[in-house]
C-alpha cells in the first residue's frame, strides 16, 4: 500500500508534470519555426538615388502575414506590389502581405518587393544590408527575423 502512494506521489508531483512540459515545449517548438526566407537580394542604385528595393522568396510551414520591415540601411521600407493595368504599370502600398501554408511567396523585379526609402548611403554591389521582417501568425503572436542581404546588379 505504501509502494502505491509513493508511485502516485511520484507520478503527480513529477512525471506528469515532465511529460506535460515535454508536450508543450514540443507544441511550442512546431509553431515557432521561422519563415524560411530564400534567394534575398538588394538592388543596387545610382548615386544620390534615395530609394532602393530588396527581394526575395518567403515559405512558412503555416498561414502566416508579413506585416512590416525594417533596415539598417533605410529610414523606412514598405511592401509593395506592381501590376500591368491597361498598359500603365501601377504601383502600390500594402498593409501586408498573407503568405499560405506551404507556398512560396516571391518577391521580386516587377512584381511584389519591399520598397527602401530614405536610403542612409547608395547600395553598392558586393555591400549587404540587414533586414528585420515582422510576421504575425494566425493566433496573433508577433515575431521578428532578420536576414542579411547582399546588394546586386538589377539584372538577377
Amino acid at each position: 500500500m505504501h509502494v502505491l502512494i509513493l508511485f502516485s506521489r511520484l507520478l503527480t508531483t513529477t512525471l506528469i508534470p515532465s511529460l506535460l512540459m515535454i508536450v508543450f515545449l514540443t507544441a511550442h517548438a512546431e509553431t515557432a519555426k521561422p519563415v524560411q526566407i530564400q534567394q534575398a537580394w538588394a538592388r543596387a542604385t545610382a548615386p544620390g538615388q534615395s530609394v532602393g528595393a530588396a527581394y526575395m522568396t518567403l515559405v512558412h510551414h503555416e498561414n502566416i502575414t508579413l506585416i512590416a520591415a525594417d533596415s539598417n540601411a533605410a529610414g523606412s521600407v514598405e511592401i509593395h506590389s506592381m501590376e500591368m493595368k491597361n498598359g500603365v504599370m501601377k504601383m502600390r502600398m500594402l498593409e501586408e502581405l498573407p503568405l499560405k501554408a506551404g507556398k512560396a511567396v516571391k518577391l521580386g523585379p516587377g512584381g511584389l518587393h519591399l520598397m527602401l526609402f530614405d536610403l542612409q548611403k547608395p547600395l553598392k554591389v558586393g555591400e549587404k544590408i540587414e533586414l528585420t521582417l515582422c510576421f504575425k501568425d494566425k493566433q496573433g503572436e508577433v515575431t521578428h527575423q532578420t536576414v542579411t542581404l547582399p546588394v546586386k546588379e538589377a539584372a538577377q
